[in-house]
């Protein structure tokens, strides 16, 4: 029994763009402690804060499926299944936000502000995203996107959709895509 238990632990362990089990974690780490006036060590911690990202090394794309809790990359529960067994789709969609929810909406950081004010972290991290361009509607800001995402079916890559979306959604179009070869571990895919 403890094989199967390894055997299905790794079936997470890896990309789940190229397969490959070639992963590193990136942790950062910002904390305040206090000093102990006798020893000069560090004792209570008045805040910390540590972010870890957990990237593929053959194909360098984050693994938002994966967290660091604990000294070790764990499986996060509520994506893992649908990002490991699922299969791209690309959607062709706009979200429309408020206006106040976009940070800026011109120069280099435009895409990345209008992905997050239309999906939040999914929209940065997760999925993969491409603004199309947006428009300005009153005290609103429609913007078009291309959204590749990961899930078993197009009512679960709907939903995810929806469930992301931080203003009101229209998908236009949905088409599944094939996924890409398994890394073979040796440098090819």
């Amino acid at each position: 029994m403890a094989g199967m238990e390894a055997s299905e632990a790794r079936s997470w362990l890896r990309c789940y763009r190229c397969w490959s089990t070639d992963l590193e974690v990136q942790v950062h780490y910002e904390g305040i402690h206090k000093i102990d006036a006798e020893t000069g060590e560090r004792t209570d911690a008045v805040d910390e804060l540590q972010e870890a990202v957990v990237q593929c090394l053959e194909c360098m794309h984050d693994q938002p499926h994966l967290g660091f809790h604990n000294g070790r990359v764990e499986p996060i529960e509520d994506r893992w299944e649908r990002m490991i067994a699922g299969t791209p789709w690309v959607a062709s969609c706009t979200v429309t936000v408020d206006a106040e929810e976009v940070e800026t909406c011109s120069g280099p950081e435009a895409g990345d502000a209008l992905s997050y004010a239309a999906f939040g972290d999914h929209g940065t991290r997760e999925f993969f995203t491409h603004v199309r361009f947006h428009k300005h509607d009153g005290d609103k800001i429609v913007v078009h996107l291309l959204v590749e995402l990961y899930a078993r079916s197009p009512e679960e890559a709907s939903q995810v959709l929806e469930e992301a979306a931080r203003g009101q959604l229209a998908i236009t179009s949905l088409a599944e895509e094939s996924r890409p070869p398994a890394s073979t571990g040796d440098g090819r895919h």
